[in-house]
């Protein structure tokens, strides 16, 4: 074969897209309790929105990002995180004024580059959400309830949800001098990307998986002892909230998110269907974001979720459902005149909401029967010269091979009333 997808693509087959559906729909159904409304945004944006909001110093920015010049000479980045297009387009489009709050959900391509793993490609698919404009700890425990909630309902178990403060720019900078002191003593045992964190985001050397560093890295002094009053307040009263929701979580001092805009809560939820890539959901606070990006000084908390690791893991636990497949009803014709009538019957059909599908590689009857079988039809739709003398049609129980008769110009009725039966 000459061609394939590109390493870390992926096709959705037919057989796999109700799948997908499955995940999509419920997510939505969600999204729609919560009163979150979906926002869609382009593929590719400003490559300058990414710098500024993820940060530089990233290993998503100084490695992973898809980044090209368009023919006008502008660098465009294909979107490597959901986020920062959301407050994009919240800022451009002034959704401010709308509402107090705005309650945005995302369904989305990611595009990185890097080494493809289990549920995670080069191209991958992310759900994800956004609460802009308060503030007020309860939203963060919204935020995390949505997310446990969709999981559960899809059939996800064994989660564990992980949290930690990051601080804020108060007590962050302080924060990062303690840690800088206490790491500088093993500096040299420390991985090379670790060394390099070291001075430009000291904080990503808590997140290191080389075991060396995360080793190096587990008696240090905990953020959670340096967080300013506001933080500790505000951490405080989401783990109250999150208790009072009947979340349990695990404090964990060394989470740590990969984007600069982070501020305060912090958190991830994990799954033990899984390997070392075990996250099926990660997000937090990024109080300053909006401002970051040129709008009014806004709060704003939010997650992601890679679609293709959720299938992953409902897959390793065969929790995946039984999605109805098949054809409400399969029309089989013999001779010209019969066809003509069933194509008309046919499009009745679908006009009523009746999935319906018909032959149409001019197989004998014996073979439309067959494939009427191999379609799951409920039904089989039989017109010939017999019927069209009669100016009736024969229809034929799958389940049951019990056959009835309908005038041609009543079939519609007749094929729903049969189908409310069997199903």
């Amino acid at each position: 074969m000459k061609y394939s997808a590109p390493r870390g693509t992926a096709d959705v087959l037919t057989s796999d897209s109700s799948k997908w559906q499955f995940l999509e729909n419920k997510f939505r159904e969600i999204c729609r309790l919560y009163k979150y409304n979906e926002l869609r945004t382009p593929t590719f944006e400003e490559t300058e929105l990414f710098t500024r909001s993820i940060g530089t110093h990233t290993d998503i920015v100084g490695k992973e990002m898809y980044t090209f010049q368009d023919k006008g000479g502008r660098s465009i980045t294909l979107r490597p995180e959901g986020t920062a297009p959301v407050i994009r387009a919240y800022i451009q489009h002034k959704l401010h004024g709308e509402s107090l709050i705005n309650k945005i959900y995302y369904i989305s391509s990611i595009f990185r580059y890097e080494r493809p793993q289990a549920g995670r490609y080069r191209e991958h698919h992310q759900m994800g959400l956004e609460a802009i404009g308060s503030a007020d700890p309860a939203i963060d425990a919204e935020v995390i309830s949505l997310a446990v909630q969709y999981f559960t309902e899809i059939g996800i178990t064994g989660l564990l949800l992980k949290i930690n403060s990051v601080g804020c720019p108060v007590c962050r900078p302080k924060y990062r001098e303690v840690l800088r002191k206490a790491v500088e003593p093993y500096l040299n045992d420390l991985c090379g990307n670790c060394q390099t964190r070291y001075e430009h985001n000291p904080l990503r050397m808590l997140d290191c998986k080389a075991p060396k560093c995360n080793e190096l890295t587990n008696n240090i002094p905990s953020i959670q002892d340096h967080l300013c009053e506001d933080c500790s307040q505000h951490f405080n009263k989401v783990l109250e909230y999150l208790n009072s929701l009947g979340i349990s979580c695990k404090l964990d001092p060394k989470l740590v998110r990969g984007f600069d805009y982070y501020t305060k809560t912090a958190f991830e939820i994990v799954s033990d269907s899984l390997g070392s890539q075990n996250a099926v959901a990660g997000g937090g606070r990024y109080d300053g974001l909006v401002e970051e990006l040129g709008g009014q000084p806004t709060p704003g908390v939010g997650f992601g979720s890679g679609i293709e690791r959720q299938l992953v893991i409902l897959e390793a636990l065969n929790a995946l459902p039984a999605v109805k497949s098949g054809t409400d009803a399969y029309i089989v014709t013999i001779g010209d005149q019969a066809r003509t009538i069933g194509l008309r019957l046919l499009n009745q059909l679908r006009n009523a909401g009746i999935s319906a599908d018909t032959d149409y590689s001019g197989k004998s009857v014996k073979a439309q029967m067959k494939m009427a079988d191999k379609a799951n039809s409920m039904l089989t739709i039989i017109i010939g010269d017999d019927e069209l003398a009669q100016g009736i049609v024969k229809i034929r129980n799958m389940g049951t091979n019990e056959e009835s008769t309908a005038a041609i110009d009543s079939a519609v009725n007749e094929i729903e009333g049969l189908l409310k039966n069997i199903n």
